[in-house]
């Protein structure tokens, strides 16, 4: 198993993965044309050439970035895979000049365990609920908001 930054190939694997989960209702779907737009932004973990795992950084604002689209096969969870995804998007978080880095989620004691401290969602910018107004759960999702600073 290895993680390494996507390239345009994986995101098919991505866009499925993701689609699974988003069936499930624990995180939101990614259309392809957004999937393409942003690759750059996502690291996956790959075993013998099958996508197991992805995440990605996105920049929102001037120093602000939140960690999207954490998605983990199910036969590879509780293994630090996915912590190992999130700490690298940190790791890239100051290349692009972000200072803190948030995250919306319904497992927020997962990012607790990597000192992100819980928020109130009112607290971010607007911008960041551009692609809240679109979701079918808007507005009592019941996701969590946690910040970390960087």
């Amino acid at each position: 198993m290895k993680i390494r930054k996507a390239k345009t190939q994986d995101v098919i694997p991505i866009y499925q993965l993701l689609e699974y989960f988003s069936a499930k209702e624990v995180l939101l779907p990614r259309s392809l044309a957004e999937l393409y737009d942003n690759v750059r932004d996502f690291f996956v973990a790959e075993d013998e050439g099958e996508i197991i795992g992805c995440c990605s950084l996105h920049s929102c604002w001037e120093d602000l970035g939140e960690i999207k689209s954490l998605a983990l096969k199910e036969d590879w969870q509780s293994k630090g895979i996915a912590k190992n995804l999130v700490d690298l998007c940190l790791k890239d978080a100051p290349q692009l000049g972000l200072k803190r880095v948030f995250a919306l989620t319904y497992v927020p004691e997962f990012f607790k365990g990597l000192d992100f401290k819980e928020i109130s969602k009112e607290k971010l910018p607007h911008k960041v609920w551009k692609e809240c107004i679109s979701c079918p759960k808007f507005p009592d999702c019941g996701e969590i908001a946690l910040i970390r600073d960087i």
